[in-house]
């Protein structure tokens, strides 16, 4: 068994393909993929992208999200992660240009999720853009959804009921909460431990809670625009296939690296639900590996959530 193939083969553990993302799934069959989870170019001109006119861009995207509905399962999701195209200071929010796309498919909008981060350009003409959209769509009304592998730590882990019937007993779920559809996870700049030469790339943590929420063991997630890999080596780091198209030669030398120490179990991350950092309290940060608190878990096979001592 291959375990990295450049072309479509379901024995591989990984399939990177290198060139466009239009030639390459037309080589997937149908209904195959059970999470298309992707962040496309912004048409803003970067390295890996032509600038082009916004209706040309949105027939561009219409092309490959048509053939993502066609390989996805009738029980799987897509996750289009988008921010803003900027045009002399004016911005057209893509999630919102493209939403007409998914809805011809008939696709199912469960969340638009924020994803919000504390860094990036300082805008001198309007407030600086401190976030990012998911569209998470369905194809179906039966999709998998795994809530208890993404729960955060609960605000009050040990809080329990104090009268009636249920006195005494845990008043909240002891596996914790749900993250919500608003996510506060640092986006990936110089000092971040997964940094790669890619200028806009996903941090690991992002997808591993679309992965282990949207999929099970053993499913395939395609990111047609795979940069740096995130999205291979998340796959290969939570047990799934990961498959994916780069065109540029540096990155696709990346997601290999990266997806290849995946497999080996070498794969450095940032933890999820670790702590932003905060300047004022950097010891929580810093120490959060010393200072984890497991909370329960309904069963024993399942992992354990840590929880910060702050937390507590």
């Amino acid at each position: 068994m291959a375990e990295i193939s450049n072309k479509y083969d379901e024995t591989a553990k990984s399939i990177i393909y290198k060139g466009s993302c239009y030639d390459f799934v037309k080589t997937v069959p149908d209904e195959m993929v059970k999470l298309v989870v992707t962040s496309p170019p912004y048409n803003i001109g970067k390295e890996y992208e032509k600038k082009v006119d916004i209706d040309k861009y949105y027939i561009d995207q219409e092309k490959i999200i048509d053939e993502c509905v066609r390989i996805l399962a009738d029980d799987g999701s897509i996750c289009w992660q988008t921010g803003n195209f900027v045009d002399n200071s004016e911005i057209i929010p893509l999630d919102i240009l493209l939403f007409p796309v998914f809805k011809k498919h008939k696709l199912k909008l469960r969340n638009r999720i924020i994803w919000h981060f504390g860094h990036g350009l300082h805008a001198s003409k309007r407030f600086s853009g401190r976030y990012e959209t998911i569209l998470w769509f369905t194809k179906s009304d039966k999709y998998t959804f795994n809530l208890d592998p993404v729960r955060i730590p609960q605000k009050y882990p040990n809080k329990k009921y104090f009268k009636g019937n249920n006195k005494g007993k845990l008043s909240c779920n002891p596996l914790g909460k749900n993250p919500s559809d608003i996510w506060e996870i640092p986006n990936v700049k110089n000092n971040h431990v997964e940094k790669t030469v890619h200028p806009c790339q996903f941090p690991v943590e992002l997808i591993e809670r679309l992965i282990l929420s949207m999929t099970n063991e053993g499913d395939i997630v395609f990111d047609p625009f795979l940069g740096a890999g995130t999205t291979t080596a998340a796959a290969i780091k939570n047990n799934r296939k990961g498959m994916g198209c780069e065109i540029m030669d540096e990155y696709y030398k990346v997601a290999l690296k990266r997806t290849e120490l995946a497999i080996n179990g070498k794969l450095k991350t940032r933890p999820m639900n670790k702590p932003v950092y905060d300047p004022e309290n950097p010891s929580v940060n810093l120490k959060y590996e010393e200072s984890i608190v497991y909370q329960e878990t309904l069963f024993e096979k399942k992992q354990k959530y840590g929880v910060g001592h702050e937390n507590r």
